[in-house]
């Protein structure tokens, strides 16, 4: 009788175990936000000493504490960022993402929560002194990014040289294969700042505005991000997050 009692109890233990392990991990999924990008873009998102860091790294970070919850990171190119969103191998995409309406046909955004635009990068003593001088010049271009598309629309005289990493366009400018790379603002002053023997060209060529982008029917977790960063806008965290990476004089929408 003991000895039955005891495997009767015993399975009760594991049947109870079973039972529990469904809800535990259910439950543990429910408080991880699963987040993609492509840490090659500094000073939005990169990695140092092995670690990922970047503004858009705390800002993920600092939304994630303000909904309660944690971030798993996935690494991924950013041509694979809106596909594999929508293919649910991750439920958010943030990496320096411009709000386009190309984009915003396939994913949701949420409300911008910086101001950006296209520039472009080229050598300090390069004749480029206007957007309109790109016209007949070889430029780099991220594939997959705004910039691919912008030119080939609005500079069909511009050879474009796309590459798959931002740091590979820097780098073509650097060596003379190509007159200018077309990026992001952010991108581009943070290079031109570090890097001696670059500038910025003054004229913008775009004014836009980075979301972050969460799947069409996940509309629930896209409200839920728009709370959190009206939360940490309203006590002061986001204001400390865009002068760490962009000091003060930096006007963010």
């Amino acid at each position: 009788m003991k000895l039955h009692k005891l495997l009767s109890a015993a399975c009760v233990s594991v049947t109870m175990l079973v039972a529990a392990a469904p809800g535990t991990a259910s439950a543990q999924a429910q408080n991880v936000l699963q987040v993609a990008t492509d840490a090659t873009f500094p000073p939005m998102e990169f990695t140092e000493n092995g670690q990922r860091t970047g503004f858009d790294v705390d800002m993920m970070n600092a939304l994630a504490k303000a909904m309660g919850k944690q971030v798993q990171w996935t690494d991924i190119d950013f041509k694979g960022l809106i596909p594999g969103l929508i293919a649910h191998r991750f439920d958010i995409a943030i990496s320096g993402i411009y709000i386009t309406p190309e984009r915003s046909q396939v994913v949701d955004f949420t409300q911008p929560y910086f101001a950006g635009g296209l520039v472009a990068l080229v050598k300090a003593d390069s004749p480029i002194k206007t957007p309109a001088d790109l016209n007949g010049k070889k430029v780099s271009v991220q594939v997959g990014t705004k910039s691919v598309n912008f030119l080939r629309d609005n500079y069909p005289k511009v050879t474009r040289v796309e590459v798959e990493k931002n740091q590979e366009m820097f780098d073509l400018v650097g060596i003379g294969r190509v007159d200018a790379a077309v990026t992001g603002k952010p991108a581009a002053f943070q290079f031109a700042r570090t890097r001696t023997g670059f500038r910025v060209v003054d004229t913008e060529l775009t004014k836009e505005a980075y979301g972050i982008a969460v799947r069409k029917d996940e509309p629930q977790l896209r409200d839920a991000l728009n709370a959190a960063l009206a939360k940490i806008k309203a006590d002061g965290t986001y204001a400390q997050i865009v002068n760490k990476w962009f000091g003060q004089s930096n006007s963010a929408k």
